[in-house]
């Protein structure tokens, strides 16, 4: 197990257009008895009714959705370059199939019973707020659901308060 410090949110430096959409992150959600992880790369970080939150956009086909949409937590976890490889394995597998964890070389943690990957650098421990179901009829752009929905396996936006931050 790493050690992790708390880390002021006011003191967060970073950008979240290279830290999530280039970079990536996983988001992670469950319980002890059962967690799953997953790449994201579209979402953000800023300040909605009163809370400092993030937000992530989870396709209604992946498996983690149901973990988030079973439970109250999620976290957002960084990492270094070392681990772009795990990254990827996580974004292109299921953990219905497979146990992506020992497979990308990743290992649950938990504070406040909120799991995470425990190889991170910088992690966001978040308490659920909303969850925004995206349809086509919302899109004023015509272009998005040609480009991102053709297989109309559609996005859920999550908000979460960042209620931690942990930094190692």
């Amino acid at each position: 197990m790493h050690t992790f410090q708390p880390y002021p949110i006011d003191l967060l430096e970073m950008n979240p257009f290279t830290k999530i959409g280039s970079e990536w992150a996983l988001v992670t959600s469950g319980s002890k008895a059962k967690v799953n992880t997953m790449t994201v790369s579209w979402g953000g970080v800023g300040v909605l009714w009163g809370k400092n939150v993030t937000y992530i956009f989870i396709r209604d086909s992946r498996y983690t959705k149901e973990f988030i949409d079973n439970g109250e937590f999620f976290s957002l976890a960084f990492f270094d370059e070392t681990y772009h490889t795990a990254l990827q394995y996580c974004g292109s597998h299921s953990g219905r199939d497979t146990d992506k964890w020992a497979e990308a070389g990743l290992t649950p943690a938990f504070r406040h019973s909120i799991p995470y990957p425990d190889e991170a650098n910088l992690v966001m421990l978040c308490r659920k707020m909303a969850a925004v179901p995206i349809k086509e009829e919302h899109f004023t752009d015509s272009g998005i659901m040609k480009k991102w929905y053709a297989d109309s396996d559609m996005h859920t936006m999550y908000v979460g308060e960042i209620i931690d931050v942990m930094a190692r």
